[in-house]
């Protein structure tokens, strides 16, 4: 498992707010809204590619298999294996994984990976009573059975189920995502401020980015089927205050709360697909990566405390390596919820977090905020759960490519309790 792996390239579409209904594109379209454009530019043939990987955790059941469905409208031939994978909020950085995997085990050099999700065409389900209903009326042959079946039936079984909330519910302990969210930021004392100052902060840094060009070399404009150009992430709000966000409700534990839907990432639909290559690779087709992906690591905790997996994550991936915080330049926490990353942060500086839960000698210090995030984050551009781990390696890549520093992180927790994280290196730093 000692062969190199390079992040060659990568695009990803804008991040669209969902709003009133569905978005302009399913997630099979934001896709291959990316990959169009990434393909294109690297005038890579298609042919040389071994296997396209997507993660996404929503799909519709139109796009079954979404991976093999983006890889065949993208123009792969038929030969060329193609599969989804699922890790909730970590989907996409799942699919770099396995294709960072296939390549190190010698089964692939040429992998397109990333992730999608269209959060705003979630479905929305009958109840069972509906479809136990519907299976006895269906069965029910002869006229007078109908009839009898049509008398048993009562508006409430016209009750909707939102596939979304259900997702977002971790059926184990029974908590929202949300309320993961206040039960770590009880525990490490995130007040109602932090969470807004941060929210806030996302929000300014992001918008910045927009308007500094920062994101041209990773963002490609979306088309949808009446003409429309979707530019950049629709959420950003570059008026956002600290004033503005303390007159919002706490939406998960009303009414003493400190979680509220502006220190939350936005649900939202979007795409980022990335270029993967071996050694092999790079050399035969004279490529100029990015970066190098020097390890992913994985780790398991409560589902209640899911937010904390960064935090666990990122430990594994700093033993693995045989860092410290020190020698890391710059850090890409997907901000589910603004108190979540807070309590990372802290969670970091607890000798006793550190000793008792990741098995360390002591604190492993604090992470400088004025390089974590620098061009914001989920709450403020949002946070498209299968995309978002291929987004934030991608970005990081760029990061570092853009302040010549040579190494980063990018981590996200993942309901059901668990974190993902990965080690990036630039190598022309």
């Amino acid at each position: 498992m000692s062969k190199k792996v390079y992040i060659v390239d990568g695009a990803r579409t804008p991040i669209l707010k969902a709003r009133s209904g569905r978005g302009p594109f399913s997630a099979a379209d934001l896709s291959v809204q990316a990959g169009r454009p990434l393909l294109t530019r690297n005038k890579l043939p298609l042919e040389a590619f071994d296997e396209v990987i997507l993660g996404c955790v929503m799909s519709s059941a139109k796009e079954a298999n979404i991976g093999r469905v983006v890889a065949l409208r993208l123009g792969f031939d038929l030969s060329v294996p193609a599969w989804t994978v699922q890790r909730n909020c970590a989907s996409g950085m799942q699919a770099l994984d396995s294709a960072m995997n296939r390549i190190q085990l010698g089964h692939a050099d040429l992998v397109l990976a990333g992730g999608c999700e269209a959060m705003s065409h979630a479905p929305v389900l009958f109840n069972n009573n509906y479809v136990n209903w519907l299976g006895k009326f269906a069965m029910a042959k002869q006229l007078p059975k109908k009839l009898k079946a049509l008398l048993d039936f009562r508006l409430s079984m016209l009750s909707p189920v939102f596939a979304l909330e259900h997702g977002l519910t971790d059926p184990v302990v029974k908590l929202n995502m949300g309320q993961t969210a206040e039960k770590i930021a009880y525990r490490f004392d995130i007040t109602r401020q932090q969470m807004d100052e941060f929210a806030v902060r996302s929000h300014h840094r992001a918008a910045k980015a927009h308007e500094d060009g920062v994101f041209k070399d990773e963002l490609v404009p979306a088309f949808d089927t009446r003409g429309k150009v979707y530019e950049a992430d629709d959420g950003v709000r570059a008026d956002s205050s600290v004033e503005k966000l303390a007159t919002l409700k706490p939406v998960f534990d009303k009414p003493y709360g400190k979680v509220t839907a502006a220190n939350s990432s936005q649900i939202s639909d979007g795409a980022a697909l990335l270029i993967l290559a071996s050694e092999e690779a790079v050399e035969k087709y004279q490529l100029e990566p990015l970066a190098e992906i020097k390890t992913v690591q994985w780790a398991g905790l409560d589902p209640a405390e899911m937010g904390l997996g960064p935090a666990y994550a990122s430990a594994k991936v700093l033993e693995e390596a045989r860092l410290g915080l020190e020698d890391i330049d710059y850090w890409e926490y997907n901000e589910a919820f603004a108190g979540q990353v807070l309590a990372c942060l802290e969670a970091f500086k607890s000798e006793e977090f550190c000793k008792g839960e990741l098995g360390l000698d002591g604190a492993l210090g604090e992470i400088d905020q004025e390089r974590l995030n620098i061009h914001g984050g989920a709450v403020a551009c949002g946070h498209p759960v299968g995309m978002s781990g291929a987004r934030i390696a991608l970005h990081l890549a760029q990061v570092l490519r853009q302040t010549k520093t040579r190494r980063g992180i990018a981590s996200l927790c993942i309901g059901g309790g668990q974190g993902g994280a990965m080690l990036i290196e630039n190598l022309s730093a």
